[in-house]
């Protein structure tokens, strides 16, 4: 079986300038966990999920670090501590979502697409067409074929 035989092609997005508030509207009322962001054009261009709007909620830990010749040195990520601050502060789709979007073409195999959802431990795939998002494939479309 191919991506374009078991996506979902009613696809729920959001727009890049959306407010944060309406993203997790939208995966509120649609029982969904992730929304494909969509430029002007209707181009994808980031991803935003129950874990992005989650990391708004958590505790913030500063990076530890050391003084060491007159500089910082940082003991723990601090990159890790600015994208989750970030996100944590940002108010628009854009400001939260992922920029790095796994996605498949409508002729990619299920076999392929399980795992790379598996690998990367990530619960849906955007399928698109050049630029173009043509439909999404979830954990769960992937289940319902298993079961048919």
């Amino acid at each position: 079986m191919l991506a374009k035989e078991i996506m979902t092609t009613e696809v729920i997005t959001v727009g890049a300038e959306e407010t944060v508030k309406e993203a997790a509207k939208i995966l509120s009322e649609n029982k969904i966990s992730g929304l494909p962001v969509l430029d002007d054009e209707g181009q994808l261009i980031g991803i935003i999920t129950e874990q992005d709007l989650i990391v708004r909620n958590k505790k913030l830990n500063f990076p530890e670090y050391i003084y060491f010749l007159d500089s910082i040195i940082y003991l723990e990520s601090f990159n890790s501590f600015e994208e989750d601050f970030k996100k944590m502060v940002g108010t628009k789709v854009k400001e939260v979502m992922s920029e790095d979007v796994i996605s498949v073409d409508p002729e990619t195999p299920i076999e392929e697409i399980a795992t790379l959802m598996s690998v990367e431990n990530i619960n849906r795939v955007p399928v698109v067409k050049g630029n173009e998002l043509v439909g999404i494939i979830s954990r769960a479309d992937i289940v319902r074929v298993m079961a048919e």
